[in-house]
């Protein structure tokens, strides 16, 4: 029997990373996350792309036309959605998940959601670094081994 598990090298892959802004004072910190995780894992700064969208909405289809440009070996989703008084919260959270999902789901490269939904801005924040680790940098490490099985598939 053998087993396949990604390694945690980001030595030589080109990753995506798409930023929803809406909220960004927090998302920032989710991108600054990944560039820290990056870099602890051998990625070069060349290596590493970052896409500014408006808001969560617009994520996906960003995804969608990196992995059609075939130049990345992984990407990461990254943004901040904070419960508000409306259903808004829901659509946005529910939707933008379920679009990210079925772009990983077509297994062409690794696509990692790494959105933050929180109920307030404190959750939010405590995310992003303070408290509960950041969103960002464990997106990026999954992104980093996902794609390194990918390659060891091949």
């Amino acid at each position: 029997m053998k087993t396949y598990e990604g390694k945690l090298d980001a030595a030589g892959l080109k990753i995506g990373v798409i930023l929803g802004k809406f909220n960004s004072f927090v998302g920032d910190r989710l991108v600054e996350g990944a560039k820290d995780a990056f870099y602890q894992l051998g990625g070069k700064d060349e290596n590493m792309d970052v896409y500014r969208v408006p808001g969560a909405y617009e994520i996906a289809g960003v995804a969608r036309k990196l992995m059609q440009a075939g130049k990345h070996d992984a990407l990461i989703c990254v943004g901040v959605i904070i419960q508000g008084e409306t259903p808004h919260f829901d659509y946005v959270a529910g939707n933008s998940a379920k679009a990210i999902m079925e772009l990983s789901s077509e297994g062409g490269i690794p696509v990692v959601y790494g959105i933050v939904t929180a109920g307030d801005l404190e959750q939010a924040i405590d995310r992003a670094g303070v408290k509960m680790g950041n969103k960002g940098y464990t997106s990026l490490m999954t992104a980093v081994e996902m794609a390194n099985l990918y390659k060891d598939m091949k």
